[in-house]
């Protein structure tokens, strides 16, 4: 045992092991430092060969490496490189099972300076470095002199991806973006995608992209890299235009993207020719106020409607004013508030959208607002309470109620996942508290009413106390999840 830890001494000064075959020792001069050998000066008894004899950039090249039976080899490292140049161009794609992708001075050098000056940056919090701080998310574009070409840099923690992207208007959809992740290999990657919006984005060809740097330190990947790339969205394409700027970051499974964690736009459109430090914006405030507007008619004005009509009426029996009932006039007044809410709301989305992108949610935000401009008409044309058709507006007017109210919660939900960027999509949680609450106390205060019908023994004020506990219970937790959302929508 002794001789073997000797051995093992004496070879330990020129031992050098690679167990990940990751050389990047070598990636300066080419040279296989971890073998203690000398570079051969003699012909190469090895091939290389190109399928192709000239080159046009975006061009794809194979190349294959050949040995003789005689002498094969037991690894390689190859790089293209501009001619009289040192840094390596361009990117392999991988096709041996036995081979991998080594990243060779590739950790970009980020920072703030010259933003504003001669690029054009992006960054969460405002103004942060890179270059200090490991919290910072940022990305920075500048032009060549040319105008045919744009550096690109993105950097920022994320246990998956990070990615930016441009875009015609401040929702995400219809967007030209680059994707920086973590591949399955632990190595980072660079895609070109288009997004739709509503699933994983389509990954396209990379294009005229060079000089392509990436690394991952910790938890901050970062990449740079120069496209000559049209910026290409669904209504605009061309460098000289102007583009909302996306960034965007998550998690990943085996190198797949997953939804993103967080995201953060810039508050205008933005030319990337012209330097200068990009503001981060939200919604703009007309969706806040349609979205708000929309929360408050059928979570808080349109309940109270609906409950004074089913469940209270009987707690200001025989009680008048201007010659009508007071649970009636309370019931025309808070809905006549909120199909004015409800209009108001969707007549701001479609002065700010003026199309019907956003999936189902316009869709059924047409219905309630149909649905309820009809409701007030029908209860116009009723026929007297004595009439024998009577019921059918009843039936007719309750079920379009129910049907209203299913169709905007409908519509409140899926508009809440446009807008919703927060981690673990929290406002759609709050929402799915605000319709459980509901509807505990719809059940409550059914069950309630079936047993005032047939405990005819019961005292009448014993029954209105309970009443009256029920609804201001009821109207607290929904303010409390009212003011939640709000203040979510707010932030978005």
């Amino acid at each position: 045992m002794d001789h073997v830890v000797l051995l093992l001494l004496c070879f330990a000064p020129v031992v050098h092991c690679y167990s990940s075959g990751l050389v990047t020792e070598s990636c300066a001069d080419l040279r296989p430092y971890h073998n203690g050998l000398s570079p051969q000066t003699g012909p190469a008894p090895f091939t290389i060969m190109t399928d192709r004899n000239s080159y046009r950039l975006g061009e794809e090249i194979t190349v294959q490496l050949q040995a003789p039976s005689s002498k094969p080899f037991f690894g390689f490292l190859l790089q293209a490189r501009q001619v009289g140049q040192q840094s390596p161009v361009g990117y392999f794609t991988q096709t041996a099972a036995a081979a991998q992708l080594l990243t060779c001075s590739q950790r970009p050098n980020i920072s703030n300076a010259s933003c504003g000056v001669t690029k054009v940056c992006l960054s969460q919090p405002s103004n942060c470095d890179p270059a200090i701080s490991a919290d910072c998310y940022f990305m920075s574009a500048s032009m060549s002199p040319s105008d045919a070409a744009v550096r690109y840099e993105i950097t920022g923690p994320s246990d998956g991806y990070i990615s930016f992207g441009f875009s015609d208007d401040q929702k995400m959809g219809n967007d030209d973006i680059y994707i920086c992740g973590i591949g399955s290999n632990g190595l980072v990657w660079l895609k070109h995608a288009f997004s739709t919006g509503e699933k994983a984005p389509q990954v396209l060809p990379l294009g005229n992209v060079s000089d392509v740097t990436a690394s991952v330190q910790g938890m901050v990947i970062s990449c740079s890299f120069t496209s000559m790339n049209p910026i290409s969205t669904q209504r605009t394409t061309g460098f000289n235009r102007t583009y909302y700027l996306m960034f965007a970051h998550g998690p990943s499974s085996n190198g797949q993207i997953q939804f993103h964690a967080d995201a953060f736009i810039s508050s205008d459109k933005v030319d990337i020719s012209r330097p200068q430090l990009v503001r981060i914006g939200g919604w703009p405030n007309i969706i806040k106020a349609h979205g708000s507007l929309m929360l408050i008619a059928w979570m808080t004005t349109g309940s109270l409607g609906m409950m004074v009509a089913r469940y209270l009426k009987e707690m200001a029996k025989g009680q008048n004013l201007w010659g009508k009932d007071v649970w009636f006039l309370v019931h025309v007044a808070v809905m006549s508030l909120t199909v004015a809410a409800t209009a108001i709301a969707f007549i701001l989305s479609f002065i700010y959208a003026k199309d019907w992108s956003g999936g189902a949610h316009p869709v059924l935000g047409c219905l309630v607002m149909i649905l309820s401009f009809l409701q007030p008409i029908l209860a116009l044309l009723r026929c007297g309470p004595q009439h024998t058709l009577r019921f059918l507006f009843n039936w007719t007017h309750a079920l379009n109620a129910v049907a209203i109210k299913i169709l905007a919660v409908a519509a409140i939900c899926t508009g809440l996942t446009l807008i919703d960027s927060t981690l673990g999509q929290w406002l759609i949680k709050v929402m799915g508290g605000f319709v459980g609450w509901e509807a505990v106390f719809y059940i409550l205060l059914e069950v309630h009413l079936k047993w005032k019908i047939k405990r005819t023994d019961t005292l009448e004020s014993t029954m209105k106390s309970v009443d009256v506990l029920l609804m201001i219970i009821f109207f607290m937790g929904n303010l409390a999840f009212l003011v939640a959302l709000l203040v979510g929508i707010g932030m978005s």
